[in-house]
């Protein structure tokens, strides 16, 4: 076990995560939720669709044109009826801090 609990994961297991860089194109909030939203993100010649838990603590205009950490490979899932097709990385403590890639990296660029 490291420190926090977490156990070691194999170099083997870290090689499936498909992380991108991915651009925020549109947001706008879930209708009829408080802490979901909406965001379309270009992944590198793809459009995805992704729900993501931070309304309540971003408003939709402060994800757009960011570069954001995308978690490509996730099953997709639907959440409130909208299929939600990878996931946004945050570091969260008392509140989320979104996971962003300085200048101005291609939407896609794979992250290792």
């Amino acid at each position: 076990m490291s420190k926090g609990g977490s156990q070691y994961i194999t170099m083997e297991e870290f090689n499936k995560l498909d992380l991108r860089v991915g651009k925020v194109l549109k947001a706008s909030k879930v209708k009829d939720s408080t802490k979901l939203v909406l965001l379309e993100v270009d992944i590198g010649g793809e459009i995805r669709q992704i729900v993501a838990g931070l309304a309540e603590y971003y408003p939709p205009e402060y994800f757009l044109g960011k570069n954001v950490v995308v978690v490509a490979n996730l099953a997709p899932k639907k959440i409130r009826g909208i299929e939600s097709q990878g996931m946004i990385l945050a570091a969260v403590n008392d509140k989320p801090y979104l996971v962003t890639v300085e200048g101005d990296a291609p939407p896609g660029l794979k992250i290792t």
